[in-house]
Parts: structure tokens; sequence; C-alpha cells
């Protein structure tokens, strides 16, 4: 192992720890209490610093972690060897193909985990078909990863409890929002050196994650465009201040396109034929569907690399467009993902609730949400760390109110 690549992630963990105050508190109660002792942890997630960090906490809380990547390009190789370095059973590189980042996964369940970390859903969707273990319960982080799980439980084929991380107030009024709004940004700004103000910013998807990235091109001095496939969300962003139209009306006035629905088939063949001469597409969904890279490939009579991470099709009648990470998350393929104070926000509900599985009776299979009192306790460490405080309801009050 490259002791320059080892410390390199080091650095880079070591940055993140000390702008993550809710996972120091826990660490210091993990580090006593090992609640989760005797318990061994799989995990699929975007392997950069801050899940070094997550998976730091949990081997302290007195846990065997195996940890896997969620995205075959969001895995940064220094973290990797770090982690490792400090003894984290890690099968992750970046630039797997598919074929080894799903042995990667294998790889993890292999080591027989009986409570589960997923990022996308990936590791559980193996535990559904070719591999099978007791599983006591696990978390899942993301919006895509919660859909596929209630697929499978309305299906009647959910074999384990899992808890929506990503439905907790704490998760997407932050994580989604302002953590996607902020990330996304850097991935597209840093990697195309492009101004936004002036341009025209089309956002596929007015869910959290689309709110966060309108706003942001907002804030920016872009004009902002919405697609959206529910009437309630568009016009919410018909009464937050933006244009809203439908995908190939919007495509041919669009600079910047964001696809950030969790869906696929979102810009087809017959949107990107009228996509505007210079169009810059980048996708902030878990996975590169979004955007039809097939009918990307029809269309143009020459595709290149133009910059580090953009590729540049030319169409038939000279037009140019351009597609940032492959279609892949832009957001950690080309940046750092979600700002780290965010992200410390999301791993103490993930090490909290891992902790509530194992101390309570097994649950039966089912999609649940993080306990009430979980994101209490989360907005409270949060403001605590910000040196808030905030007023509380007199006994009065709480009777007028019923509570």
């Amino acid at each position: 192992m490259e002791t320059g690549l080892i410390e390199r992630g080091k650095k880079k963990i070591e940055w993140a720890a000390t702008h993550m105050p809710l996972l120091a508190r826990l660490r210091g109660k993990f580090d006593e209490d090992k609640p989760l002792s005797g318990h061994r942890i799989g995990m699929s997630i975007h392997l950069e610093a801050k899940t070094a960090c997550l998976a730091l906490l949990l081997r302290a809380g007195g846990a065997q972690v195996a940890v896997t990547g969620s995205n075959p390009l969001s895995t940064q190789d220094d973290v990797a060897s770090a982690l490792a370095s400090e003894g984290i059973a890690v099968h992750a590189k970046h630039g797997a193909s598919e074929a080894e980042y799903f042995d990667d996964l294998r790889s993890v369940l292999a080591t027989e985990p009986d409570l589960i970390l997923d990022d996308g859903g990936d590791l559980v969707k193996l535990l559904h078909s070719d591999v099978s273990l007791q599983i006591r319960g696990g978390c899942e982080e993301t919006t895509t990863g919660v859909h596929r799980l209630r697929i499978l439980e309305r299906e009647g084929k959910l074999r384990f409890p899992m808890y929506a991380v990503n439905d907790a107030k704490m998760k997407y009024l932050f994580d989604n929002r302002y953590g996607t709004g902020q990330s996304v940004w850097d991935g597209i700004m840093r990697s195309t050196n492009l101004l936004v103000a002036g341009k025209n910013v089309l956002v596929s998807g007015y869910g959290w994650c689309g709110r966060g990235i309108a706003m942001r091109a907002s804030g920016l001095g872009a004009r902002v465009l919405v697609c959206e496939v529910d009437p309630v969300r568009a016009v919410e962003a018909v009464m937050d201040g933006f244009w809203v139209g439908n995908m190939e009306e919007m495509i041919e006035r669009a600079d910047f396109l964001i696809a950030a629905t969790g869906c696929s088939d979102v810009v087809t063949e017959g949107a990107l034929s009228r996509a505007k001469d210079g169009l810059v597409m980048a996708n902030a969904g878990h996975f590169d569907v979004e955007i039809d890279k097939r009918a990307l490939t029809v269309l143009a009579v020459r595709q290149e690399e133009v910059r580090d991470g953009i590729r540049q099709f030319t169409f038939e009648d000279g037009r140019k467009v351009y597609l940032l990470g492959d279609g892949r998350l832009v957001n950690l393929v080309l940046g750092d993902g979600h700002p780290v104070e965010i992200m410390d926000i999301s791993f103490a509900l993930q090490a909290l609730t891992l902790q509530h599985i194992v101390e309570t009776d097994p649950l039966s299979p089912a999609v649940y949400g993080v306990p009430g009192r979980i994101d209490q306790r989360v907005a409270e460490m949060k403001l605590a760390s910000l040196g808030i405080g905030i007023d509380s309801l007199t006994p009065d009050q709480s009777a007028y109110l019923g509570l």
C-alpha cells in the first residue's frame, strides 16, 4: 500500500473529522459504551473522507466494519487506502468496472454482516438475489434507495427491516436541499470553470434536491427553468419565482441542465435533438439513467473528452453539447460531495439509527421511519454545536396545545 496515498487520505479524513462535531460527540459515547459490540456492519456508501469518519465511528462503537463504494466513480483511492490502514475491511477502488463493483459488494457480504448501511440500494438488492444472510436491520441513505425498498415491501419481498434515513426531517431538509444545492454547483463549477450568472439553468425535478439546486442557481444569478411531472411541485416552483414548462420546450433555452429526479429516461433523444448549442448537462440522481447516453451517441457524429470529466458531443448540424462525469453523480464524480457539516448531521442519524436497531426487539420486515426522538436529538446536538439555545414550551402552553 503506497505510503503517500495513505497519508493523503488520512489528511482528508482528519480535515473532515475536525468539522464534524456531532460525530465527535457520538465518538465519546461510542468509545465508552460500545453499543455496537458483537455486530458486523456491511456498508455500501460513497467512499470518501466524510464516510470514512462514519466507518471509524461505527468501529469505535464496537462493530466490525466492512465497506465498499456505492458508485464506481465516487470512491477516492487515497481515502480507501487510509481507511484500510486503520483496520477497516475496504473493498473498493476508483473506476471499478461493473463486474468489479458487484464483486466488491459481494466481498462485503462475505463478511456476514448482520447490520446494513446502504446508499442507493445495491447492497440490499444483492441480499434479495444471490446472497442470503440473517440481517437484523439496516439503514438507507438516499431517495432512490428508499424507493427501491418500498417496491420490495409492496411486493412482499423485503426480508428484513430497513430504516428510511432519507425520510428523516434532519436528513431531507438539510442534506437533500442544502447539501445537494451546494455540492452539485461545486462539481459543475470546478469542472467547467464557466460563469453561471446570466445563464439559463434547467432543473429537472423539484423535490428537495431540485429545490436546493434551483435555489443556489438563482443565488448565483442564473435564470432558473424547472421541469416537473408533479403538478403540486410545479406550482411550488412557479411560486418560488421560476419558469416552469416541459422538457422539450425548456431544453431549447437551457445553458445548463441538471437532472435531479431519481427516475430514468428524463432527458430523452427527442429532447436532446432540440438542445441549445453549448448545453452543459449534469446528473444529480443516484444512477446514470436520467440523461440518455445512448441517444447522445446516436445523435453525435463525433465525440471527444475536451476537459477532465467533460465529454463533448457534436451533432450533424454542428451543435455541441457537453456531458459531465459520464452522467453519474456530478457532485461526487467531479467534486467531494456534500459539505462536511451537512454529512455530519446525516451520519449522526445513521449511527443513532443503527444503535436503535440493536437496542430494540427485532422487527418484522418493512420500511420504517427514523424514530422522532432520534430526529429531535440530532437537531438538538446540531444547535448545541452552534452554540444556539432556543425557547421551550411552558407547562401552560403545552396544556393549551394538548401535549
